[in-house]
């Protein structure tokens, strides 16, 4: 399906990745504040809106964040309970839930497969940065896994299945449920230099046709949950036709990795200067306010991206609202200080 309406993305092989040595441009007391805030002596990732629960999501970003912040002591930190606490599935994959009241703490052993990616492109860029060997060979095995037993095909083409258990389809509807926001797009040329017997390129590509096929229904935006069927993507069974908290940092995906601003279209009709909406993809219609300061960035950042709107004083520091909202803030903070230092005022 093609769409005249967008143009083609960045080429794939030259999407946006991390500079390997390059000084981290966070600002030490906005890095410790996010540390002090939401990560403890253990390196647990807490999600305290959640029930201050911990999972392979949260433990992703806190990885990246930590290579992103050169900061090797915390990646360590959050490495060891990462991999005593989730990493314990036979297939290399990580648990993705994790309980302090509960015995035993991992309360569902089911895989999340953006948290894999997350955790696999962390260790991979980690190798990178710190000439580590070892934390190349333990993401070469985790990318290897996500490639193997986590890839599926949606309308015939190449896609991210969310977890182990539950997303496949059966026999009556076999069209596996996805979501998009687990295209985390700056890690998939990196796992085409990794594993490329896997169409690494091809799972790229298909999170954008997800994108494009969104761009003409009512809502312009995929809700959380879809499923790809008939050249068409709507959303899937049992599950809210919602656009919320998950598909928020797609945009913030898109963004870094350099894809084409036309991409944003979609999401920044979806937002306005309070930030971006839950919204019901099957009309259209607006639900609730998403307005923390990290999620206004994200509609800011859009603006300034696509538009050349400067980012609003007040939201170019971190604000440690939430871990979900703080962890997307630092990932455009860390994007538009290395990429677009014009839309934050020279950078930090």
């Amino acid at each position: 399906m093609k769409l005249n309406a967008f143009v083609a993305a960045v080429v794939f092989a030259g999407a946006m990745t991390m500079p390997t040595k390059a000084a981290s441009v966070f600002q030490p007391a906005e890095w410790q504040l996010y540390l002090d805030s939401f990560v403890d002596d253990a390196g647990r990732v807490i999600d305290g809106p959640n029930g201050n629960i911990s999972h392979s999501e949260g433990q992703g970003y806190g990885l990246l964040l930590s290579v992103l912040a050169e900061d090797r002591a915390s990646f360590e930190r959050i490495l060891s309970f990462t991999s005593t606490d989730l990493l314990l599935r036979d297939d290399g994959l990580a648990a993705w839930r994790w309980e302090p009241d509960a015995k035993p703490h991992v309360t569902d052993t089911n895989n999340a497969t953006d948290g894999d990616i997350l955790i696999a492109y962390a260790l991979q860029r980690a190798s990178e940065l710190w000439d580590e060997p070892s934390y190349g060979e333990r993401a070469q095995s985790m990318v290897e896994a996500i490639g193997r037993s986590m890839l599926t095909k949606a309308d015939g083409l190449p896609a991210i299945l969310p977890g182990e258990k539950g997303f496949a389809g059966d026999a009556e509807d076999p069209a596996p449920v996805l979501n998009l926001s687990y295209w985390v797009f700056e890690a998939l040329p990196v796992f085409a230099e990794m594993d490329p017997g896997v169409d690494w390129k091809g799972v790229y590509d298909t999170g954008l046709e997800l994108a494009r096929r969104a761009a003409v229904t009512k809502a312009g935006i995929p809700a959380d949950w879809v499923q790809m069927k008939d050249g068409g993507v709507l959303p899937a069974p049992d599950f809210p036709p919602e656009f919320g908290y998950n598909n928020i940092r797609v945009p913030v995906y898109m963004m870094r990795a350099g894809i084409n601003p036309d991409y944003l279209g979609p999401y920044r009709r979806n937002a306005d200067e309070a930030g971006l909406y839950k919204v019901n993809v099957a009309s259209g219609a607006r639900v609730e306010p998403i307005g923390e300061p990290g999620y206004r960035l994200i509609q800011a950042a859009m603006e300034c991206v696509a538009a050349g709107t400067a980012v609003p004083e007040d939201l170019r520091t971190l604000s440690a609202t939430s871990y979900y909202a703080a962890t997307l803030q630092l990932l455009l903070l860390d994007y538009l200080r290395r990429e677009q230092p014009n839309c934050v005022g020279g950078g930090a």
